[in-house]
Formats: structure tokens, C-alpha cells, sequence
């Protein structure tokens, strides 16, 4: 089984200034052309608003009936977390919007595109 794809001395070429005499942690800035980035705006993304969350146990679950009051972690007007796919996007208000409910963001956290790893 011959293998038709041959390598060519071009293929292992390294830019022209690879061995430049440069000093040592000096940035070398070079002008990239600026990609079309409108795709990624179409995207979905799931948004949810995470009120509060509480651990227990599933024998305390399995024993709270109607009525039965579930304490949460948080205090009466805290922020709301806004997390988009997961990822903790920020922190925000619930408001109303022509009868309907909205949320106002309150703060951004420095976001990545490392993953959701919060």
C-alpha cells in the first residue's frame, strides 16, 4: 500500500524572522487580518437565573411533604446568578418588563472561553 502523499521541502518552511535577533521578552506584535466573527452571534445559548441551591440528603427529601418549608443559601434581595450554558455569566436583579419578568445584570464576571468549569 503506497502512500501518494509526499511531503515537500516547502511544508516544513518557519517564518522568516523565527531566528531573528530579538531580546528576550520583547512582545513581537505583528498585524493579524481581523476575522468575521458575526457567526458566533447567531449562536444559542442557554441563559438561566440560579435564585439559590441547598444540599441534603434524598432520606430528607423523601421525608418533606406539602407545606414543608426547603431553606436556601441565600438572603431575601440577594443577586440572582445569570449563568449561560453553565458558566457563571454574573449576578442580576429580577425586575418587570411590561408584565412579564426580566433581569437586571448587576455584575460580570471576567469571562473565558476556557469552558464552564465554575
Amino acid at each position: 500500500m503506497a502512500d501518494n502523499s509526499i511531503l515537500q521541502d516547502d511544508d516544513f518552511l518557519l517564518d522568516d524572522d523565527f531566528f531573528a535577533d530579538t531580546a528576550i521578552g520583547e512582545a513581537k506584535v505583528s498585524a493579524k487580518p481581523v476575522k468575521d466573527m458575526s457567526f458566533f452571534q447567531q449562536l444559542p445559548v442557554h441563559v438561566t437565573l440560579e435564585l439559590a441551591s441547598v444540599e441534603m440528603s434524598l432520606g430528607e427529601l423523601t421525608q418533606m411533604g406539602e407545606g414543608d418549608v426547603v431553606a436556601l443559601d441565600r438572603m431575601v434581595g440577594e443577586p440572582l446568578d445569570i449563568r449561560v450554558n453553565g458558566a457563571l455569566l454574573g449576578r442580576g436583579e429580577v425586575v418587570e418588563v411590561n408584565g412579564r419578568y426580566g433581569v437586571r445584570l448587576l455584575e460580570v464576571e471576567a469571562t473565558s472561553l476556557t469552558g464552564a468549569a465554575d
